[in-house]
Order: C-alpha cells, then sequence, then structure tokens
C-alpha cells in the first residue's frame, strides 16, 4: 500500500486514510486505558501473541496475561500517569502492517515527585480480523526531570471554584478504583 497521496487511487486512497484513523484511535486508546488503569482494555490493544519479552531460560514470553502481569507491575510501581499523544507519523507497509513513530509528553506520579517525561514509542501494527492492533512497542525516552511544583499533596481544587489543587481524577475512574483494589503498591493515592 503506497503512502504516497499522489499516486493512489481513490479506493486506496479512502483505504490507506481510515487505516490510518484507525491507528491513531488505537493509540489514543492505549494512553486513555493507560491513565485509567483498565489493563483489560489495556492489553487488548495488542495482538493476541504479543512478545512480552524473555523468561530466565532465554525463551520468548507471549501472550496477553503475561503482558496484563507486565503492565500491572509497570503501573502499579507508578501513581497517577496523564499521557499526551502528539506527533504520529505511520507507513503504511501493506493492508494489514504498518510501523509508526509517536510522541508522548507523560506526566508521572513518583512517590511525591511529579516527573515530565518526553518520549517516542516505535510502533508496529497489525490489523487482525479488521482490527488494528499493536504487535509491539517501544519505549524510548528524550529525557524525564522533575517539575517544580507537584500536584500531589495539594489541596482540592473543588472546581470550578478554585483553578489550581487536586482535582477528582484518575481516582473518579471506576477502572482506576479496581486497579487499586486489586494493586494497592505504595503509589496509591
Amino acid at each position: 500500500m503506497t503512502t504516497d497521496p499522489g499516486t493512489d487511487s481513490g479506493s486506496d486512497l479512502l483505504a490507506r486514510l481510515v487505516a490510518e484513523a484507525d491507528i491513531r484511535q488505537l493509540v489514543a486508546r492505549y494512553a486513555v486505558a493507560t491513565d485509567q488503569r483498565d489493563l483489560d482494555a489495556l492489553v487488548a490493544l495488542f495482538v493476541p501473541d504479543v512478545r512480552v519479552g524473555r523468561d530466565e531460560s532465554g525463551e520468548p514470553v507471549r501472550g496477553r496475561d503475561a503482558l496484563r502481569e507486565n503492565l500491572a507491575g509497570q503501573l502499579g510501581a507508578i501513581g497517577v500517569t496523564i499521557l499526551h499523544v502528539g506527533t504520529h507519523q505511520i507507513d503504511l507497509q501493506g493492508p494489514d502492517d504498518a510501523t509508526g513513530h509517536v510522541y508522548c509528553r507523560a506526566e508521572i506520579q513518583d512517590g511525591d515527585r511529579w516527573i515530565h517525561q518526553s518520549i517516542r514509542y516505535d510502533d508496529r501494527y497489525r490489523r487482525v480480523d479488521g482490527q488494528w492492533l499493536f504487535v509491539g512497542r517501544r519505549h524510548q525516552l528524550f529525557y524525564g526531570a522533575e517539575v517544580g511544583t507537584s500536584p500531589v499533596g495539594l489541596p482540592p481544587a473543588d472546581w470550578p471554584a478554585n483553578h489550581d489543587g487536586r482535582g477528582t481524577l484518575p481516582e473518579a475512574d471506576p477502572t482506576w478504583q479496581a486497579f487499586r483494589e486489586e494493586f494497592p503498591g505504595e503509589q496509591a493515592t
């Protein structure tokens, strides 16, 4: 599938635009599911045989159950996350395969510290049964740095009465609550 709109026929162009829109939604769903700690929604965004890593013997570890366990450990070690997805380059390799680079600005609670990160995800996508999924994501960090004022410990904002202070998210999300009940960790807020 070509990525040059000047050489696409009408049906090729439409298929390319639909594929790109679906892949952008996949990336957005990843950010929202991560921030809400909706592990079921998060792992469903990956191909069923996703490679998660290697076991002690060097054998590949695969599957959504292994991914869920891996993500629970990663996300359980931190508090609130806010992922802002920005630039997204998508290169279609064919009708059912693509690669992409996604830039992301993240805000992350690390204990009582508040961290900003600039990230680039290097992605591989595949369409399975008509749905675009991640084959894999590689988290590439430009930098991470603590910000001057941490929102951890701020008094409630009581929005719209006050513009600054602690809001109700993510704790108001039912999936966040369920995650924290299952994985209380040290970062619970």
